[in-house]
């Protein structure tokens, strides 16, 4: 079992419409993308976000390897450039691939 983990920083100036943005539109895109098997969404509590942000980790599950490279090849740009063209420099984001020890 894989987790795609993103770390995202959200100024909370776009917070709310980010928040169901994410739960409404993008989270389902991801999971139709059909590479996933499950999704959940974590708001960050320690460490303290800087002020003015709020600090959210979203956990993707896949099964294998190839799902994951499948998911990047056919749909992260995409999917990526459609968070970034609707909220700008309002997030910051950052991936990692872990692997379930």
């Amino acid at each position: 079992m894989l987790i795609y983990n993103i770390q995202l920083n959200v100024d909370d100036s776009i917070h709310d419409e980010w928040f169901e943005w994410m739960k409404k539109k993008h989270i389902p895109d991801v999971m139709n993308t059909g590479c996933f098997k499950e999704s959940k969404i974590y708001r960050v509590l320690s460490p303290e976000p800087e002020e003015g942000t709020t600090n959210y980790v979203v956990h993707y599950v896949c099964n294998n390897l190839e799902d994951y490279e499948k998911y990047q090849i056919e749909h992260a740009a995409f999917l990526q450039s459609e968070h970034k063209d609707k909220f700008g420099s309002k997030f910051t984001a950052y991936r990692t691939l872990m692997e379930k020890a």
